[in-house]
């Protein structure tokens, strides 16, 4: 898997950032760290009206991060809204890291997935690649838009199931309530979620392992105006050298 490391931390990183906002501009700053040292930064602005919703974002790698590897990129999330449905049309990811650059373009019709474009075309897969099938592509969302979807009631936030694909790894998010002693402290709702890679990857990979058997993942969520929107503002992501933090701000 190219990048692999690389490709899951940023996953994670556009999972705790699909800002939703109501019939104006809203804007988040998140700073990620790990042992207190920050890794890294990220800008994302949202607009959600009636009928349609736009996220954009940059983020970058920062701290001692960056002096190992410099990493600059964007993303934008586009599609509609059909009453409390979220129907993705476009999702294009656009980064450079240690000196290469990678870009994705996802194409939906319909709101289903129509086309996949990466750069550089990636490398043939051996006999160990699970390969990403039609069945598994049906109902998937890109990572932005996923998180989009309102729900009724705050209990309902961590009780939720999405397919995601971020145009390599397909992967079910699973949301279920955290414990009591698990609750980030100030936040009005906290979920514990669990990433299960679907297919997009090599099997027997120590980084897949340890995400579907191990990873320890909190997500703090607090509402967002009135019509079911909530926004994911902190999060704590177990990885195999430590825990990341990663805390979100409005920005003016």
């Amino acid at each position: 898997m190219r990048h692999a490391g690389h490709r899951l931390c940023l996953g994670f990183l556009l999972l705790v950032s699909a800002v939703p906002a109501h019939a104006e501009t809203y804007r988040l700053r998140y700073h990620a760290s790990l042992f207190g040292l920050p890794i890294g930064r990220a800008d994302f602005t949202s607009i959600l009206d009636k009928n349609r919703f736009e996220v954009t974002g940059r983020f970058a790698s920062a701290g001692i991060a960056r002096l190992f590897e410099r990493t600059d990129g964007t993303v934008t999330s586009k599609g509609r809204l059909a009453g409390s449905k979220v129907v993705p049309a476009a999702y294009a990811l656009d980064y450079r890291s240690g000196g290469k650059r990678e870009t994705t373009a996802i194409r939906f019709s319909g709101g289903r997935i129509a086309e996949t474009v990466v750069t550089p075309r990636p490398k043939k897969r051996g006999d160990d690649w699970v390969a990403v099938t039609k069945a598994d592509l049906a109902d998937a969302m890109d990572p932005l838009s996923a998180l989009l979807s309102p729900v009724e009631s705050a209990a309902e936030v961590c009780n939720r199931r999405f397919k995601v694909f971020d145009g390599e790894m397909r992967a079910d998010i699973v949301f279920s309530p955290a414990g009591q002693n698990e609750q980030i402290r100030g936040a009005a709702v906290t979920c514990k979620v669990r990433v299960l890679p679907v297919s997009g990857y090599r099997e027997g990979r120590s980084t897949i392992t340890f995400l579907r058997e191990k990873a320890r993942i909190l997500v703090a969520f607090t509402p967002l105006g009135a019509k079911g929107h909530h926004t994911p503002v902190e999060a704590l992501i177990g990885t195999k050298i430590g825990t990341v933090h990663v805390s979100g701000q409005p920005v003016n």
